[in-house]
């Protein structure tokens, strides 16, 4: 299959122009999205949602969260990836493949039907993961492109995946919420140096290879005008695109952050061989396995009992 989004290059990078659709062939009337929302999209890169979980969903979201991380304490296990200086949890990944409620939560009509309007086709489930930046200790992400790792390190062919993002503790500009550049996801930065095997063990943590040089940052924010922040209260849901330039500061704060974190690729967009010559990453990362595209279901979060309706 032709590259057509090289990068990890020798020298000097190149800022490539996107090669793909935004909105993939969609319409108002393809989905919940309205054409001004649409095109909002489009133009930035992402959206942001606020309030589309309720109170009472949330505080179900939470207790199973809180649920999920204190199974996982003692994890020690890939799929379980603690911060690089402490023994805090960042994230545990697959928990759309490992765990009942959040395998049912992906399916949530509310999010899948937003993310087949966007991409123009039914979606599966490529990563899913839970995020927790913890007060004081929570760590920094540097700016990246995610279709540059996926594009690398695990096959995907081209640009058509959104990241949902659903928020769980208010996001405040204080502890450490996501950073994004509008208009960055219309351009493909080349980043440099070579991959070595097993990159995700180190990645997971602290990201080092396929990163942007700093003029490649300065360039997008120029054109970009500004950084948004996605700030609001839990319940909240971001969609941002997966060439969509974005990064996190350190949680200095006392307060947590924690996300539920899907990534919707579409069904014609499957995996295949990384681009970077390397092995492929492990399946709780990027899933080849058993891929069929999502029923969506009405689901009711408030039941004493997670139940699908």
């Amino acid at each position: 299959m032709e590259d057509v989004y090289p990068s990890r290059v020798k020298g000097k990078p190149t800022i490539l122009e996107r090669k793909d659709p935004v909105i993939h062939n969609s319409t108002e009337k393809d989905g919940p999205l309205d054409r001004n929302t649409l095109q909002s999209y489009e133009e930035n890169g992402y959206l942001f949602l606020p309030n589309l979980f309720s109170k009472e969903e949330v505080e179900v979201l939470q207790r199973e969260l809180d649920r999920n991380m204190n199974e996982n304490k003692s994890v020690n296990e890939p799929h379980v990836v603690k911060e690089a200086q402490s023994d805090e949890i960042r994230s545990v990944f697959d928990v759309h493949n490992n765990d009942e409620f959040f395998q049912n939560l992906s399916t949530h009509e509310r999010i899948v039907n937003i993310a087949q309007q966007l991409l123009g086709s039914q979606v599966y489930i490529n990563q899913s993961r839970i995020n927790f930046k913890p007060g004081f200790k929570g760590k920094d992400f540097y700016w990246h492109s995610d279709f540059e790792t996926w594009h690398m390190e695990d096959g995907m062919p081209r640009m058509r995946a959104v990241s949902c993002s659903i928020i769980l503790t208010d996001n405040h500009d204080y502890n450490g919420p996501l950073l994004l550049i509008p208009g960055s996801h219309k351009y493909y930065i080349q980043c440099v140096g070579e991959t070595p095997e097993n990159h995700f063990e180190q990645s997971l943590k602290m990201q080092n290879i396929g990163v942007p040089d700093h003029d490649s940052i300065n360039w997008l924010l120029e054109k970009g005008g500004k950084i948004d922040s996605a700030t609001g209260p839990a319940g909240s849901v971001l969609f941002f695109e997966c060439n969509t330039m974005h990064g996190s500061n350190s949680n200095i704060s006392p307060l947590p952050r924690s996300n539920v974190f899907f990534v919707f690729n579409s069904i014609e967009n499957k995996l295949v061989d990384p681009f970077a010559n390397i092995s492929p990453r492990p399946e709780f990362i990027a899933n080849r396995k058993n891929i069929k595209p999502i029923s969506p279901q009405s689901i009711n979060l408030t039941k004493k009992t997670f139940a699908l309706s």
